[in-house]
């Protein structure tokens, strides 16, 4: 029988921000039982059963979960419930005021062969009512990073810059690049980065999960990455962990989504604390959180663990993550005196 962490009262009611975290991989086994029941077939809408199928087993597991949810996101409506239920489970017990969400448009506005698929328009609308009543209703501040699906190659690069340049939306400030890393390089993808951040976007990829530090010195020097997703192998570098402090370029650290792909096999060996030590910015993030068994708290838990944390620890890493983000200086200086208002009590 697991034993509560000793600092968990304390982690559920810290103020926090997250910056990693995927739209679709937020999908509860809740959330996907009632898009389920919208749409049956293959996925079983009875929330016991679902919540087997949600235990993680292996990588290939997750890939067969995701791509089912996925395949349940097929109108404005449900990627409006899908928005607004993630955003209400953030709030609830783990008290996020902040979210960066990776957003994939692509597989949900792409046309699909057996006519799936909604356009850019109503997928834009969809968040965005989403995004404004979750700010109204749970005070959770949301924006979107559109990200590349990566395995899907330059054409999929090609209509995420379209859809993110030609229907932007109030609340996205970023772009990404996700997916399998080996056998997709990053310097093709340097055009449409370029273009991105012409128009005033944040170029945040994921880089240096499952390949080594060469993949982060491109997402850097090719792409103007301004965060790292992961960069797990960022540690085999001392240069580049150099290069990465001096220039404050902060990593979005997901300690249990790095067990689950394989990218660090214990947390024992997890390079967070190498990341740490040479002075990079580390931001605490969950990838995708249900589908790993996991939530914010518990990876604030993990990191209290592995950076032998207390509670001042642990509220310091919390204002580096607001630090980190990019909400907007009015929104950052509320959630940052939050934070000392909730460590001063």
């Amino acid at each position: 029988m697991s034993t509560q962490h000793p600092l968990a009262a304390f982690v559920a009611g810290l103020p926090k921000a997250e910056l990693h975290v995927h739209h679709v991989g937020s999908a509860s086994a809740r959330i996907v039982s009632e898009l389920a029941a919208r749409h049956p077939g293959t996925v079983p809408s009875d929330l016991d059963e679902l919540k087997r199928f949600y235990e993680f087993r292996d990588f290939a597991h997750f890939v067969e979960v995701y791509l089912a949810v996925v395949d349940l996101i097929r109108t404005p409506e449900d990627i409006r419930y899908l928005t607004y239920e993630v955003a209400r489970e953030m709030v609830t017990g783990q008290n996020l005021r902040y979210a960066e969400l990776t957003c994939t448009p692509y597989t949900s506005v792409r046309p699909h062969e057996d006519g799936k698929g909604m356009p850019i328009e109503a997928y834009s609308e969809a968040i965005e009512d989403a995004r404004l009543a979750a700010e109204r209703d749970f005070g959770l501040v949301l924006r979107w990073i559109y990200d590349i699906p990566g395995e899907a190659g330059l054409p999929a690069a090609d209509k995420t810059l379209e859809y993110a340049l030609e229907h932007p939306t109030d609340g996205l400030i970023g772009f990404g690049l996700g997916g399998p890393e080996i056998g997709v390089p990053r310097p093709q993808f340097q055009p449409h980065f370029e273009a991105a951040r012409a128009a005033g976007l944040r170029s945040l990829p994921h880089a240096g999960e499952t390949t080594g530090p060469q993949t982060v010195w491109d997402a850097l020097n090719l792409l103007g990455a301004e965060r790292i997703g992961h960069g797990t192998s960022s540690a085999q570098d001392p240069e580049l962990l150099a290069h990465l402090a001096e220039r404050g370029i902060p990593l979005e650290v997901c300690p249990s989504s790095n067990i689950a792909t394989r990218a660090v096999e214990t947390l024992a060996e997890h390079p967070i604390r190498a990341f740490r030590d040479a002075g990079v910015t580390v931001t605490i993030n969950s990838d995708d959180p249900p589908m790993f068994g996991t939530d914010l708290n518990r990876e604030y838990e993990i990191a209290a663990d592995l950076l032998d944390l207390d509670e001042a620890g642990l509220a310091e890493l919390a204002r580096a993550a607001v630090r980190a983000s990019y909400a907007g200086d009015e929104v950052q200086a509320r959630i940052l005196a939050e934070i000392d208002e909730y460590v001063a009590d």
